[in-house]
């Protein structure tokens, strides 16, 4: 198994709540598979790429960007600011310091875009001209980008608290209090709203849906069970993002299960045993996946029976993947992109951000894709000419 380098949020409980170490294992390493080449299939042509500062490297963040309105908002966690860039020419349109460590990705919606702290504030700014609306404190870091929606910021903190504000003025409206294991993976996915409800994944295996408008309990679902004599043995957190298609979710556990779980109820439609700590992306009929080990699965999305798998990019420490027309795009630990046929898995084309990392998640805008390294860059990709 795939255990290089996992970066560990240990809780140690204290009179003022959790801290959170960082360790890294290094038993049973495999080096990265060696690239190969190939002919592309498709076309993967460079738009423009922009620096917007550190993405945090040594801390573990995923800094995704996000899209609205013809905008990329983007994080910088070294510099503690957030850009916004015009997505078709890269010209950066504001800069915000917000005079704090920036630890999450940047969440838009309702005019506003939403950052998290190491401090566990929560920053909302105007989005058209970068002014602040209003700061709010939680109870721990914000690591995962804020969900807005319908009038609501909904902010996961480390500490399994997710929080519920106003996203007019920052007040707050709710919060679910749900603690962790004593061990677990450093990272949460960002919670995904739809149809009235919250859903989010949980340290513990589960997955639990809240009412947007009053946080509280839906339902919770088991992926998997914690197992084992240590806490190591027992860590089955749902640690990516979790997707929503129509009336579906999609989720995937450490050392657990990938699973499809109906949004009203919770109710498992299909599971299969996978471990994965990255998310999951849903398009036409299928689901696409990378296991701890680095494999990328294709699965149907009716069934959870497999379709594909490819083998190519093992332990090149994937990002989520996303889907983009009839492609997935994933990055990898030295910062290639990789756009793979999402009818068979074949390797379609790859490009290269930069040498850093590539942890967040690609953000897929009909044929353009935008992706964030660890080092701050922001590259901007059209594919199909």
């Amino acid at each position: 198994m795939m255990r290089n380098w996992i970066i560990l949020g240990l809780a140690l409980s204290a009179l003022g709540g959790c801290k959170w170490l960082q360790s890294p294992l290094k038993e049973n390493v495999e080096p990265p598979t060696e690239l190969t080449e190939f002919a592309p299939s498709v076309e993967v042509r460079p738009l423009w790429s922009q620096k917007v500062g550190g993405n945090g490297e040594g801390a573990g963040l995923r800094l995704r960007p996000a899209f609205a309105d013809g905008r990329i908002y983007a994080s910088g966690a070294d510099e503690g600011t957030v850009t916004a860039i015009d997505a078709a020419s890269g010209a950066t349109i504001w800069t915000a310091e917000i005079g704090a460590a920036v630890a999450s990705g940047a969440g838009v919606g309702d005019g506003i875009v939403a950052v998290g702290t190491i401090d566990g504030e929560v920053i909302a700014l105007d989005a058209a001209d970068g002014s602040e609306r209003w700061r709010a404190s939680g109870s721990s870091e914000v690591i995962a980008a804020p969900a807005i929606g319908e009038g609501v910021v909904v902010v996961r903190a480390s500490d399994g608290r997710i929080f519920g504000f106003e996203a007019t003025d920052g007040t707050r409206r709710w919060v679910f209090d749900r603690g962790v294991p004593l061990l677990s993976l450093r990272g949460n996915g960002t919670p995904v709203i739809g149809g009235g409800a919250v859903f989010a994944g949980y340290d513990n295996g589960k997955v639990v849906a809240l009412g947007l408008a009053d946080g509280k309990l839906l339902w919770e679902q088991a992926l998997a069970q914690p197992e084992g004599r240590t806490e190591l043995d027992r860590m089955v957190d749902v640690d990516g993002e979790i997707a929503l298609a129509g009336t579906e979710l999609y989720a995937a556990s450490h050392r657990g299960q990938v699973g499809q779980l109906a949004s009203n109820s919770g109710r498992q439609q299909w599971v299969r045993e996978m471990s994965a700590y990255a998310g999951i992306a849903v398009a036409g009929g299928m689901v696409f996946v990378a296991d701890v080990d680095g494999v990328v699965h294709g699965l149907d999305a009716g069934s959870g029976s497999s379709t594909w798998k490819q083998e190519g990019l093992a332990h090149r420490w994937l990002s989520s993947p996303v889907a983009i027309g009839n492609y997935v795009a994933i990055g990898d630990l030295e910062g290639y992109v990789h756009w793979l046929d999402a009818s068979d898995g074949k390797l379609a084309a790859r490009v290269r951000v930069g040498k850093q990392a590539i942890r967040a998640a690609p953000l897929a805008v009909g044929n353009d894709l935008y992706v964030a390294d660890t080092e701050g860059t922001i590259a901007a990709f059209r594919v199909g000419g």
